[in-house]
């Protein structure tokens, strides 16, 4: 899945769309993105300068947007629909993320009802895990 189909499967836009592309997609299971960290980032120009770190909770909100592409793709009526972070779990972070590295993002599905979704998330570059995190969240109408 390209830029074009994730922009129509997600609100999300530049600067906090954090998805670059879809590698794999199982429905209703799992899903495999990659998010490309580059120097243009807005966030860091103040985290840190001269010494370039991706803030862990947008590593978990990519984690968190892939989940939703996934949790969208399908459904005829995703433009009327948000998924909303309503938690997160056993977080944790392994190393920095830096300009350079491409994350691969994998969300599998743990428990999925009809407006609510529990997944499991890995964040990867060069195949070291660098963060993961259990994420949980809720579907509702676009108001």
């Amino acid at each position: 899945m390209d830029i074009r189909k994730i922009l129509d499967s997600l609100p999300h836009r530049y600067p906090f769309l954090l998805v670059d592309r879809v590698l794999e997609m199982e429905r209703e299971k799992r899903i495999v993105a990659i998010k490309n960290v580059t120097m243009n980032e807005p966030f860091f120009q103040g985290h840190f300068p001269g010494a370039p770190v991706m803030p862990g909770v947008l590593i978990v909100e990519a984690m968190a947007q892939a989940g939703a592409v996934l949790l969208l793709h399908d459904l005829p009526e995703r433009n009327d629909k948000l998924v909303y972070f309503t938690g997160i779990d056993g977080a944790r972070f392994r190393r920095a993320v830096v300009p350079g590295d491409q994350l691969r993002l994998t969300m599998e599905v743990l428990n999925l009802r009809a407006r609510t979704c529990k997944m499991r998330g890995k964040a990867e570059v060069d195949g070291q895990l660098v963060s993961e995190a259990e994420i949980l969240s809720a579907m509702v109408d676009r108001a």
